[in-house]
């Protein structure tokens, strides 16, 4: 029986060398369009679908391969007598072969001016469709809809490798199934849809995830927001591991709320242990190790400046893990490559918000939980002052900066800061009080105490907090507010003469 391949792609890189490989092992190649006219460039010969279809294309290339004389040829079982016999009642050659890659939608839409119109002509009707039908019946036919498989395909063939027919069948449902999520998402306009279809890309396997007993894989978005770990270029060091990715996240997304300034975040364990602002990256680096030099051992930073030569150096002492970054000045990243060999250095585009609304997903057993990111950055002149003393402009802008701060930290979170540099933090406590002690006992050891300031990602429903707070040295708090038991927080700092300030938006971060 005559074996007959279809060949419609979009993106022709190899095409030609692939339906050279099928003639050379007996197939005839049927082709549309402008593959077809690839192929006869590359004088590989082809025949036409409208030579099989008995039907010209038309609707300016839409209808194409949407016929019976295709469709069958793809579906008909070779083991079914019934469905051999229609096919030779009406003149049909069975397709063993279909090789289709899809419109590029995803890169359509993300094209910067991209109309509507134009996104909705690159949505693939034909190629899904032909493949779709291939891989349902795989027992017989070879749907190939990824140019890296043309080499085995052509290896499977002279072998009947029904297994690799099989492992193709499912890449095809992966390919469309992601196809039409993206697709689904274009034109979905409620913010939280009946069904939530994401699509991913597997970047890389990883040694393990959280544990060395557990498997992982990282995956991105096709086109992943810029800023992020997923848009992130590795120059140097050893490949990320599962917490190296989960810490490098949240170092970046902490960072994000720093574009005043330059910024160094320290973190560790998916909590930021030092966060330093200053008149260049240098200082920045100071101030953030200074907050925290025993935690920062083997942590991850960030900065969203250049690195330069004076703080390469710095960071070049300790043991770190990651250092993320806009850029690397080339004395920089000489020093730190030079004896660090598992330092990873990676850089990112730190350009500013574009004020999109984003979302994120956390998963639980059995399900998911998608929520807008939280992206509210508290300013000056949105708090409101609720004891008799007032905070004056220094405590002020410290108590902003600490705000920003603790949106970050796990909840119940506790930031002890000055303007510029944290100095103490509380994380992921049970009681509230429990994380002031902790921020308050790291924050007493630094020389620049005097004068600090706490944030708190959530009210005080009791006084106990400030109580401590005020006992240990604190002279100004910023707090959500919003607890019907606020007053006993407001007559706590009237009773200690201090300032505290609400902002009316909790930050809890579990």
């Amino acid at each position: 029986m005559a074996k007959r391949a279809l060949i419609s792609v979009y993106d022709k890189q190899g095409v030609a060398e692939f339906a050279q490989g099928l003639v050379d092992r007996g197939f005839e190649v049927v082709s549309t369009g402008g593959t077809q006219r690839a192929l006869i460039a590359a004088h590989v010969p082809v025949t036409g679908v409208e030579d099989v279809t008995g039907f010209p294309e038309m609707l300016d290339g839409r209808v194409k391969t949407l016929h019976p004389r295709i469709h069958a040829g793809i579906l008909a079982r070779r083991s079914d007598p019934e469905h051999m016999a229609a096919l030779a009642e009406h003149d049909i050659t069975p397709i063993d072969v279909i090789c289709v890659n899809l419109y590029p939608f995803a890169a359509t839409i993300h094209t910067p001016g991209v109309t509507y119109s134009e996104a909705i002509e690159q949505i693939d009707i034909g190629g899904p469709s032909a493949l779709r039908a291939a891989a349902k019946n795989n027992a017989s036919v070879w749907a190939v809809v990824d140019a890296a498989d043309y080499d085995a395909v052509l290896a499977g063939v002279d072998n009947d490798d029904a297994a690799l027919r099989k492992q193709l069948a499912a890449k095809v449902f992966q390919t469309t199934a992601a196809y039409d999520a993206q697709i689904a998402a274009y034109l979905t306009s409620e913010e939280f849809p009946a069904t939530f279809t994401p699509t991913y890309v597997k970047k890389q396997d990883l040694r393990y995830g959280e544990n060395s007993h557990q498997a992982a894989a990282f995956y991105a978005e096709p086109y992943p927001a810029a800023g992020s770990i997923a848009a992130a270029k590795q120059l140097h060091g050893k490949e990320l591991s599962f917490n190296n990715i989960k810490d490098a996240d949240a170092a970046l997304l902490t960072l994000a709320d720093f574009t005043d300034a330059p910024t160094v975040v320290a973190m560790k364990h998916m909590n930021p242990c030092g966060i330093g602002q200053g008149a260049n990256i240098e200082e920045a680096w100071d101030k953030a190790f200074a907050a925290d030099t025993v935690s920062i051992f083997g942590g991850i930073i960030a900065l969203n400046r250049e690195v330069d030569a004076a703080t390469a150096t710095k960071m070049h002492k300790l043991f770190l893990e990651i250092i993320i970054a806009p850029s690397f000045s080339p004395e920089a990243l000489e020093i730190l490559t030079t004896k660090k060999k598992n330092l990873r250095l990676m850089t990112v585009d730190m350009s500013p918000d574009d004020g999109k609304r984003e979302y994120e997903t956390i998963s639980v057993h059995g399900g998911l939980l998608i929520q807008e990111r939280d992206k509210t950055v508290e300013e000056e002149d949105a708090v409101t002052v609720v004891t008799d003393v007032k905070p004056t402009a220094e405590q002020l802008a410290a108590l902003v900066f600490a705000q920003k701060v603790v949106k970050h930290v796990k909840s119940n979170a506790i930031v002890v800061a000055k303007k510029g540099q944290t100095l103490g933090i509380g994380a992921g406590q049970m009681n509230r009080v429990g994380s002031v002690e902790i921020a308050l006992d790291q924050a007493q050891q630094s020389d620049n105490f005097v004068g600090a300031v706490l944030a708190s990602d959530a009210f005080f429903p009791m006084g106990d907090s400030v109580d401590y707070a005020a006992k240990h040295g604190i002279r100004a708090i910023i707090q959500p507010g919003g607890s019907i038991r606020d007053q006993e927080s407001i007559d706590k700092a009237n009773e200690y003469g201090i300032t505290m300030v609400t902002t009316g938006v909790r930050h809890f971060r579990h």
